[in-house]
């Protein structure tokens, strides 16, 4: 066994390593996004309707052990309340934030001795005040970490450390982005002969958000081989959970069926919500759906979370009608906090034919607070308009996205806006937006022009209609259909010489054979 200060030192090098980031979640989107983009001053991403999924499946954070906690009376009180300041101390300390080599780690231990941080390791539970003091420090999790490697300095003179302290550091190391940490922290705690099932289950957690599948599977079996610690269902719902990520569903129903055989486990809340949680990933719809419905006829009920999750797959799969009812089920939770869910149903009634749409979107945006603003929201409520003809709806929606420099990069979005002003004829409308669009960077295209030069021939603006060519040469060449609007509105107009120069512009620039006849 390597001796103490060299132990730790090994430690303080795997975290001073910069941190690897996290891989992208395997997972796939949970349906196809729209055509429609958008770019903003930061750079061009595509719009998604399941913006808040990957936030969705962090929320089913499986919970390896219950932590051990502080009894409630006057004296732990008082100890929580110690607690409480030395962490708000650590968190304030600016020259403490990022620490990394000796010397800093020294700065660490007087600030924390001189704070009697040891008496508190005395006066509380094992392990108790360090746990949360841990989880009071999350938020800054190297920081964490370190305050843990000074812990196990004092394990050295006597106070012992409990699996539950490892559990911690392990899950905050993770949170660090720092598996290989993780797995130091794991192993010391080997050595010193502390090792528990919650230590397996932190350091799965860490490989499974790190999207290290075959390390976290390899834990799951380390520990099965353990003959000191034994799997529980929260193990298990861990490992349905890695593979549910993965989209390994195949090995996901396989673990299922061991919790099912199992003689002395059974499947809980988390196990159903993980596994509705997988198949809606896996666009598995009848799967999930069943699953759904295994819950509502057995003796595990389903909970609130378990119906936004079922309202999060109707919406995906445009199933408006169980979308509606599910709605009904959790509407007063989802309008209140889980504004995700508003955007996705939003989605689905713009994808539907649903007649009542318009209405029902506007109600859920109500909903909607004004800081939970999202671009692609914009940009497809602007198509949605667009689509139903509501002009002064659409504008309102564009002028919004223009003044908080969001730029339309998609022909779908753009011609639909065209559609609209030219099902209305309102030119005048269009040839503002065309500056706009000009102005703020948005996709331009030629039908832009055109059909402002259609709709000028229809009121036979020919001046106007003329004008638009030197709008539009900056932008584009001239193409044949730009040649044949102009006859088209010139014959019309029965001012046939014009009409010919045309048709002699035309054979000139190679648009027309000699054998070729316009007809009007």
């Amino acid at each position: 066994m390597a001796k103490p200060n060299h132990h730790l030192r090994l430690l303080r090098g795997c975290f001073s390593r910069k941190p690897r980031l996290l891989p992208p979640s395997p997972a796939r989107l949970p349906f196809r996004r729209p055509d429609t983009a958008i770019r903003s001053t930061a750079g061009t991403r595509r719009l998604s309707t399941s913006d808040d999924h990957n936030d969705l499946r962090e929320r089913i954070m499986l919970l390896s052990e219950k932590p051990i906690a502080l009894p409630t009376n006057a004296e732990t009180e008082e100890t929580r309340s110690l607690i409480s300041s030395l962490a708000d101390d650590l968190l304030t300390a600016g020259h403490l934030s990022n620490l990394a080599d000796d010397d800093d780690l020294t700065d660490l231990a007087a600030f924390l001795e001189s704070r009697s941080a040891v008496s508190l390791l005395h006066s509380s539970p094992p392990g108790s005040a360090f746990v949360e003091l841990l989880s009071r420090l999350k938020t800054r999790p190297r920081l964490a970490v370190q305050v843990f490697l000074w812990r196990l300095k004092q394990a050295n003179s006597g106070v012992q450390v409990v699996p539950e302290e490892y559990a911690k550091a392990i899950s905050l190391a993770g949170r660090a982005k720092n598996s290989g940490l993780a797995r130091d922290l794991f192993t010391d705690g080997g050595r010193r002969g502390i090792r528990s099932t919650s230590m397996y289950n932190s350091l799965m957690t860490v490989y499974m958000y790190s999207s290290l599948t075959r390390k976290a599977v390899a834990v799951f079996e380390d520990l099965q081989r353990d003959k000191n610690c034994i799997p529980t269902i929260s193990t298990y719902n861990l490992l349905l959970q890695v593979f549910g990520r993965s989209m390994l569903i195949g090995k996901l129903e396989i673990v299922l069926k061991q919790i099912h055989e199992h003689p002395l486990l059974s499947p809980n809340l988390t196990t159903y919500n993980t596994v509705i949680a997988a198949y809606l990933t896996a666009w598995m719809w009848d799967r999930m759906e069943m699953t759904y419905e295994q819950m509502i006829a057995g003796d595990v009920k389903p909970d609130i979370f378990t119906r936004c999750l079922m309202l999060r797959g109707y919406a995906y799969v445009c199933d408006i009608t169980k979308m509606e009812k599910m709605y009904e089920l959790v509407k007063s939770h989802v309008n209140e906090r889980v504004w995700s869910l508003l955007r996705v149903m939003i989605c689905a009634y713009c994808k539907s034919s649903d007649k009542d749409r318009v209405r029902k979107i506007e109600e859920l945006s109500k909903h909607i607070p004004e800081g939970e603003y999202k671009p692609w929201l914009n940009i497809l409520m602007i198509r949605l308009y667009a689509q139903e003809g509501l002009v002064d709806a659409m504008e309102t929606l564009i002028s919004e996205a223009v003044s908080r420099e969001i730029r339309v990069v998609a022909s779908g979005v753009m011609r639909s806006i065209i559609s609209n002003y030219f099902h209305c004829g309102a030119v005048d409308r269009l040839s503002r937006f065309i500056k706009v669009a000009e102005y703020a960077g948005w996709k331009l295209c030629r039908s832009l022009y055109h059909t402002k030069m259609v709709m000028y021939g229809q009121r036979n603006q020919l001046v106007e209609m003329h004008g638009v060519l030197g709008e539009m040469e900056p932008w584009f060449d001239r193409t044949k259909r730009t040649f044949l609007i102009m006859y088209k509105a010139y014959s019309k107009a029965g001012r046939m010489s014009e009409a010919e120069t045309i048709i002699g512009m035309m054979w000139k620039y190679g648009f027309l054979a000699s054998e070729e006849v316009l007809i009007s």
